[in-house]
């Protein structure tokens, strides 16, 4: 017995001995991808030397003789920090995921293949200015340069994502960083499946006229009736469930209605306590380790310009010179239709159009997949664009049979110039010479918000499609792709697009809300992003004479709900201090304990504080409630509670209180009896979630950040190396926007946010503060790799200055790069 018992113990001892060699092994091998910050390499594609220096928080400060030679630096940085990051959003937009994992990634590729985006980018290159052409170039070269390092030093591939999804890196293309700019585009791009979901509920609903409460209007002036969408295609199903996206964190299709949103504001000197002009920017996206964002200083022939970079993409999408600073936020332009279009019942190779039948323009395309056969695709275009598949959007569920649907998108553009104007807007030293610079840019549209030393001003950016007056739909709902009032007509030239130049007010701001009221066809869109957090920005400007940088941080970092402070009078109106104390334990003693909270709170969706949790809790079972007889599984579709909504069915706007009425039930219900209902639903489940206590509940708890790896994120053990998970404040409708995921079983999780956030003040440009919501290495061994996570939870921010011995000072490495056979 002793000896089995001996020896039992030997094997034990052996295999704990393996799989710390093991781990060893694997730590060193990722440990090889480290960079290594202090260090000069002889490299190729240079002119002259090149020196990176990056300081204490691993920003690099790039320096070159000329322009070529800096974003040949910044390529170089790039791919030392976020090489994975990087090739895995050039295989996305190429549709080549597959080729790295599988099945798993096939539906992705198929769609990104139909909208040809990759070779659109390609014939794009041409089309910029020599400028550009010459950055774009040397930026791949850089890219190139640390990549030939990697493989002539062994630098363990480069990553450690590298080991486990063995695939080759090509090099780095000039036309890569287009299709990068165009995959940004996809992931802010909304009005297509908010044009499929607007059908859907038309024929799901028995009283159309309720579409304009469940998917009401920004508030402001109304629209003209729209035909309902069972009379543009007669046949389809009340209810057809149709395909949604693929629900993969490595999918960039984004959910209807999280399509990007982003705050900037900006105040003129009247406006301002130091005289100069002030901006404020944090764009919004999904979370993900590492951040989408990346700080970077560059110092071009025009001067030095500091900010916010996305890996891959060689310009600073927000930050500052310093004579200028600009910010971006999602303009929510309508820049997409979708078409329905018509088979020739004769020769399905052909569609209608308003000259008869004609063939589709169509070519094949094959996918390599891991671990199983290739695929060929055949790719369909009509005059309309790129023939989509219904497995997608769900779109099967509101094209008829005989039918197929198209895509109209400014991006599908293959001579877009939009990197062109990210250049252009980087070189300006005024205001009027970026707004000047935008002209070329195509997609994705954007607010452009604007300072130089005495001038504010905001331009949207992008190309408006020209629509006919006539159009069915206007453009909210699929179309007739045959019918020549429907089809777009070109662009509307720039002096269209919105401009605001010195406000008189010396204020100017955007939320994603509404900016201006025009009539069809030149009205921008009738989706926007915010109907809420605009009121919040609107008093915090107003409550001051002048502004900080202080006062800026301040509104970027509020937490306080006007929709709370909105809708809970309204909702609860009949609940308050009504009847005596319920005995303990009951569940109408657990209504009173919440309806006493929330009386006393002020609606701040502070982390640390219960009534958060209770009210986001109440209103999402509100919702679900006013809304899954009328809708049925439709409902299900509607994640997240809209305010606007709410506030149509409780004020009973144009007869929208019928929402409270469940049709089903014999008994006719009020807006009070579902108010009642839907608190004591939501005081079980977060009785079930997080405990009875309700005063002891944390907002924080449900509503953790999370920054995940898209990949590795979800592998036991590593997933604890490489998700950052944390308590956060904010929620769907503050200016700290902290949007919920809405999904069970955890709805209330942080998933899309302020990723970066800069201050510029151009009176003391050097005092402007920047952060990111993860490190700036996208290596999870690097101390980097989260270090501003918790400066950027915490609400605070660094400063970065063009002065370079400040960078010197502190800095944790030095790069230098030679040109190969260089003599000084």
């Amino acid at each position: 017995m002793g000896q089995v018992f001996r020896w039992l113990l030997r094997i034990a001892a052996g295999l704990v001995g393996l799989v710390v060699l093991a781990v060893g092994l694997i730590y060193f091998l990722a440990n090889q991808s480290l960079p290594d910050y202090d260090q000069t390499e002889t490299v190729t594609g240079l002119t002259a030397p090149v020196e990176i220096i990056r300081d204490n928080a691993d920003v690099p400060h790039i320096f070159g003789r000329d322009d070529p030679d800096v974003f040949f630096g910044l390529g170089y940085a790039h791919a030392q920090d976020r090489l994975w990051q990087m090739t895995t959003m050039r295989r996305t937009v190429q549709g080549r995921l597959s080729e790295v994992f599988g099945q798993r990634t096939l539906r992705i590729d198929r769609l990104l293949r139909r909208l040809d985006l990759y070779r659109l980018a390609q014939t794009s290159f041409e089309a910029q200015d020599e400028y550009t052409k010459a950055a774009l170039r040397a930026y791949a070269a850089g890219v190139n340069a640390r990549l030939a390092e990697i493989n002539d030093e062994a630098l363990g591939r480069g990553a450690p994502e590298m080991f486990l999804f063995n695939a080759p890196v090509a090099p780095w293309q000039p036309a890569d960083s287009i299709a990068l700019l165009k995959l940004v585009a996809l992931q802010l791009s909304g009005h297509l499946e908010n044009e499929v979901l607007r059908a859907r509920t038309a024929l799901m609903l028995d009283d159309t006229d309720r579409l304009k409460d469940i998917l009401p209007d920004a508030p402001g002036t109304g629209v003209a009736a729209l035909p309902e969408y069972a009379q543009l295609f007669p046949g389809l199903p009340r209810y057809a469930a149709g395909t949604p996206m693929p629900d993969d964190p490595l999918s960039p299709f984004p959910k209807h209605d999280m399509a990007g949103a982003s705050n900037a504001w900006a105040a003129a000197p009247s406006r301002s306590a130091s005289g100069g002009t002030l901006l404020a920017n944090d764009p919004h996206l999904g979370f993900t380790a590492p951040s989408t964002w990346y700080l970077a200083r560059i110092e071009l022939q025009s001067g030095g310009v500091i900010g916010a970079t996305i890996p891959g993409i060689p310009a600073i999408m927000s930050g500052r010179s310093r004579q200028m600073g600009w910010g971006i936020t999602s303009s929510y332009l309508d820049d997409q239709d979708v078409f329905i279009e018509k088979l020739n019942p004769d020769n399905p190779e052909e569609y209608l159009t308003p000259q008869g039948y004609k063939p589709f323009e169509s070519r094949p395309s094959i996918i390599q997949i891991k671990d199983a056969p290739p695929i060929t695709l055949t790719l369909r275009w009509t005059e309309n664009g790129p023939v989509l598949p219904g497995s997608h959007y769900h779109l099967d569920a509101v094209t008829p049979p005989g039918h197929v649907a198209a895509l109209s998108w400014t991006a599908l553009d293959g001579q877009d110039t939009t990197m062109t104007a990210a250049m252009g807007i980087m070189h300006a030293t005024t205001v009027q010479q970026a707004i000047d610079a935008g002209e070329k840019f195509i997609a994705p549209s954007q607010n452009l918000m604007l300072i130089d030393s005495d001038t504010i001003a905001m331009k949207t950016v992008g190309a408006m499609p020209r629509r006919d007056p006539r159009h069915q739909s206007q453009g909210r709902l699929p179309s007739q792709g045959w019918r020549a009032e429907n089809r777009w007509e070109g662009r509307l030239p720039y002096a269209a697009n919105p401009e605001f130049v010195s406000p008189r007010g010396g204020i100017l701001g955007n939320t994603n809300n509404k900016i201006l009221e025009r009539p069809f066809p030149n009205h921008v869109s009738f989706l926007w992003g915010d109907t809420q957090r605009v009121n919040r920005w609107q008093r915090l400007m107003q409550a001051r004479q002048v502004h900080t940088r202080e006062s800026f941080i301040e509104a970027q970092l509020d937490t306080v709900s006007f929709t709370a402070r909105s809708l809970l009078p309204l909702i609860g109106a009949d609940l308050w201090f009504t009847g005596e104390a319920a005995p303990e334990g009951t569940p109408q003693r657990q209504r009173q304990i919440a309806l006493q909270l929330l009386a006393e709170w002020n609606g701040e969706m502070n982390e640390h504080m219960p009534e958060p949790l209770i009210y986001a809790a109440w209103l999402r079972a509100l919702q679900k409630r006013l809304i899954e007889d009328e809708l049925g599984p439709l409902a299900d579709e509607f994640k997240h509670v809209d305010p606007v909504f709410i506030e149509r069915v409780y004020r009973n706007i144009d007869g929208a209180a019928v929402w409270c009425d469940v049709r089903q039930s014999a008994p006719k219900e009020t807006c009070t009896d579902m108010a009642r209902l839907a608190l004591d639903d939501a005081l079980v489940w977060i009785g079930e979630k997080y405990g009875t206590s309700l005063e002891s509940l944390r907002w924080g708890d449900a509503h953790q950040a999370t920054h995940d790896h898209p990949v590795l994120g979800e592998v036991p053990v590593l997933r604890f190396f490489v998700n950052i998970r944390q308590s956060t404040s904010g929620g769907d409708n503050t200016l700290e926007r902290g949007l919920t995921s809405g999904e069970d079983p955890d709805p209330f999780l942080n998933v899309h946010g302020a990723g970066y956030r800069g201050v510029y003040d151009l009176a003391d440009p050097d005092s402007s503060v920047f952060i990111i919501s993860t490190g700036q290495s996208g290596h999870f061994l690097s101390r980097h790799y989260d270090d501003l996570a918790q400066l950027w939870r915490r609400g605070e921010y660094i400063p970065m200055s063009l002065d370079v011995n400040l960078a010197r000072a502190a800095a944790v490495g030095v790069t230098h790069l030679i040109p190969q056979g260089w003599k000084d």
